[in-house]
């Protein structure tokens, strides 16, 4: 079975001004369903059509970098729709006593966030993760992801310049912003802490 397109799963003016319906357009609708459409044409045939993402992606990475960056890229993108979210809300239970012991505070991890952003070089993704109990900042470059790593992941943040420029056009912080104060799941962060492993691209 062919991996798809998921749907956004809010309305794609629901994000806006932060993230415009128009980028969404294009990020979504163009830029994630290639990586998709790439990937599926890729397996079609071989020992991995009808795997999940994640084992092509593992299954990829170190071998066949075309269908590994495709692949991430899909998992990655269904990651970050997932990430944001319409309201702003703030973490509460045991990730926001998490957050505590990491970072000192809530608002201590946004600001760590937007420097980690704004200062990661060229394109790539900026990571809130757990490992062995303990929360941290990751960055993955390019099309890299923490799909198949040892890390799981609960919320990333797309720095590729085509998630802010139509908005924003180069300035990466006010991106950021807009997305750490108002846009940020942290009810979607917090289910992947308590499930302990990482998201499943879904299908």
């Amino acid at each position: 079975m062919a991996f798809e397109l998921m749907p956004l799963p809010y309305d794609s003016e629901a994000l806006a001004p932060a993230i415009s319906a128009e980028t969404l357009s294009f990020h979504h609708g163009k830029h994630h369903k290639t990586y998709i459409d790439k990937t599926n044409a890729a397996v079609e045939g071989t020992d991995l059509a009808g795997k999940p993402l994640e084992d092509v992606i593992a299954s990829a990475r170190g071998s066949n970098q075309g269908l590994f960056n495709n692949s991430a890229q899909s998992w990655n993108h269904g990651f970050y729709w997932h990430s944001l979210s319409p309201d702003a809300v703030v973490p509460t239970d045991e990730l926001a006593s998490m957050i505590d012991a990491a970072f000192g505070s809530f608002d201590e991890l946004k600001t760590k966030l937007a420097d980690r952003g704004a200062g990661h070089f060229a394109s790539g993704w900026v990571w809130l993760a757990e490992k062995d109990g303990k929360l941290s900042i990751e960055e993955t470059h390019d099309g890299d992801t923490l799909a198949d790593s040892g890390f799981n992941p609960l919320l990333t943040i797309d720095v590729w310049e085509h998630a802010y420029y139509l908005d924003h056009q180069n300035a990466r912080p006010n991106y950021l912003k807009a997305v750490i104060d108002g846009h940020l799941n942290w009810s979607f962060a917090a289910e992947n802490l308590s499930r302990g492993t990482a998201w499943k691209y879904p299908g």
